[in-house]
Formats: structure tokens, C-alpha cells, sequence
């Protein structure tokens, strides 16, 4: 059988928002050990707080404070955690009401074990050693057995300086695996071919080879070697370096329609200043040795196409 080929794959970014003055407080008193809800018209106190009633949309302003005792209404065990979860030991997923609020907190809890873990019980904060105004000042709930924490009453806004924003990376770790169609396209890149697949009914040749036409939704199966050359179609100049990437700004990224390929696929430009690229250059590949796909494009010397060569590819 043929090798199943498999890639892991790691999208990461910083998430960076600001926040208005209900969340702000609320962060704010997290900073200081203190958890706030927001008091409803009706007398909900919502933890935690939001900046709009759910029910009526009215805005919502006046913070209340709420014990760091509560109870817990359902959880879920984690027996693997995961990375950057709250604690590296297996926990339970809780949504905990405190005292005092009328809506639950999702966290976690650490617990030995599942059967140590039932809706109803009663928890507390336990509070991280630093805290910097995030959810992750509260390390986790604990199991507790001593008397219900008591609710604060209106609150005043904090003498410390504000949270106003915050910084939350985001980050997906999955493992990517090929179908037929791309797994050939792969391997025929190892010998420095491009190899794409011909829609049986409208006849585009797509590059990459997807296994059926996007278009016409049917499989495709016949496969074209297409360029090596090509022409630019589209292009960006790109002037923010990117992290781990060993290239220096500006570069130039582009579409590339290869010839005889249905549809333009993306690379770098290089062997020409960036701002002598163009729509219509004429381009082929440069290899690296040891390299599965081109390092990038240079050009080739020939005239550019004309525009109607390449318009339907833009």
C-alpha cells in the first residue's frame, strides 16, 4: 500500500483586545482577589459580567460583588490536558454559581478523581500566587466544606490602575494527512514536477489537485503535468517580517498562474527588486537541493503575457 503521508501542523497567533468598563472591572477586581458580577434590571447578578442584558439588551453598569464560594450545577472530567490548559494534572471542567450570583462560572476543578466530583458540591477560589488582571487569576476552584462565603454589595470602582486590555493567544495544534489527489501532487513535487487534475466536465486543470472539480462537484482523476513556467497574476508586497521565517522584508508574495494549470497557486518572488514585480511576469522555479516544492520564482526573461492570457485566473 502506498505511504500515508501526515504533517503536524501548528496555526499560532496573539489575540489582542480591549476591553469596555464592565469587563474591565471585572479583571480589574480578579487582579485584587475580587469577583464581580453586573446587576440586571430585574435583580440577576450576572458573573461573569457583560457589558448588555441577554434578555432586554438594556446596558448594564452597576458591579456587584460576589462571594468566592459557590456551587457547582454540572461538570465534565478531563483526563488528558491539554497544553495551556489551567493545571497539568487530569481536572474537571466545572460551571461553579457563587454565591451571590445568579449565572455559573466555567473553570476548573482540581479534584483526585472523578468520583470525587458531583453537581451540587461546594467549591472555592483558590487564587494565583501572581496575578496580572486575566481569568487565569483564578488558578482553579477546590473543594470546600467550611460556610458559604458571604456577598459583597455595590461596588466601588477600583483605586488601582485599570485593565484595559488583553493579550489571549491563540493557538491550534492539528495533524494534517492528504488525500489520493494531494499525495500525488507531493511526490511528483519531490521530482520536481507539478502535477495537477483535469475536471472531466468543464476541463480546468487545478493546481493543486483538490480530487474532484470545486466548480462541477465531480471526482477528477486525470492527471496533467503543468508549467514549470508561469505568470504572475496577482501579487503583495510584504513589509512585517514573519517570526521563524529566515527572509528579509519587503519580499514580494504572488499568484502564479503555471502553464497549462486552471488556477493560480501562491509563492515567493525573488531575483528582481520587489518593486520591479508585476501583473503578467513571466516567472519559473528555483530549487533548493533536498527541497519538496520551489524555493520560489525568478524571472525568466521573457516578455510578459498579455493580460487576456491570464485575466480569468486573477
Amino acid at each position: 500500500m502506498p505511504e500515508v503521508l501526515k504533517a503536524p501542523l501548528v496555526v499560532e497567533f496573539p489575540f489582542t483586545r480591549s476591553l469596555g468598563p464592565v469587563q474591565s472591572a471585572f479583571l480589574t477586581g480578579l487582579r485584587e482577589r475580587v469577583v464581580l458580577g453586573v446587576r440586571t434590571g430585574d435583580g440577576r447578578t450576572l458573573v461573569p459580567p457583560v457589558e448588555y442584558d441577554p434578555v432586554t439588551a438594556e446596558e448594564l453598569h452597576e458591579l456587584v460583588e460576589v462571594a468566592a464560594t459557590g456551587t457547582v450545577t454540572t461538570w465534565a472530567w478531563n483526563h488528558a490536558p491539554r497544553r495551556g490548559q489551567p493545571l497539568a494534572t487530569p481536572f474537571a471542567w466545572v460551571l461553579v454559581r457563587l454565591d451571590g450570583a445568579g449565572t455559573a462560572l466555567l473553570h476548573a476543578l482540581d479534584a483526585p478523581g472523578p468520583d470525587a466530583v458531583h453537581t451540587g458540591m461546594r467549591v472555592r477560589i483558590r487564587w494565583a500566587e501572581n496575578r496580572t488582571g486575566a481569568i487565569t487569576d483564578i488558578a482553579c476552584f477546590e473543594p470546600h466544606d467550611g460556610e458559604p462565603g458571604r456577598p459583597g454589595g455595590e461596588r466601588q470602582e477600583s483605586d488601582g490602575e485599570r485593565v484595559t486590555g488583553i493579550v489571549a493567544p491563540a493557538r491550534l495544534d492539528y495533524t494534517y494527512s492528504p488525500g489520493r489527489a494531494q499525495s500525488a501532487y507531493i511526490e511528483a513535487l519531490s521530482t520536481r514536477r507539478t502535477v495537477g487534475e483535469r475536471c472531466p466536465s468543464c476541463r480546468k486543470v487545478y493546481v493543486p489537485p483538490r480530487g474532484a472539480c470545486p466548480t462541477c462537484g465531480v471526482p477528477t482523476a486525470e492527471q496533467v503535468e503543468v508549467g514549470p513556467r508561469g505568470t504572475v497574476t496577482t501579487f503583495c508586497i510584504v513589509n512585517i517580517k514573519a517570526k521563524n521565517l529566515d527572509i528579509e522584508v519587503p519580499y514580494v508574495y504572488a499568484h502564479i498562474a503555471l502553464d497549462g494549470a486552471g488556477l493560480a497557486l501562491h509563492g515567493r518572488i525573488g531575483g528582481i527588486p520587489y518593486d520591479q514585480v508585476r501583473m503578467g511576469l513571466r516567472v519559473e522555479p528555483v530549487w533548493t537541493d533536498g527541497a519538496r516544492y520551489p524555493d520560489h520564482y525568478r524571472p525568466t526573461g521573457e516578455p510578459d503575457a498579455d493580460y487576456d492570457a491570464y485575466k480569468e485566473l486573477l
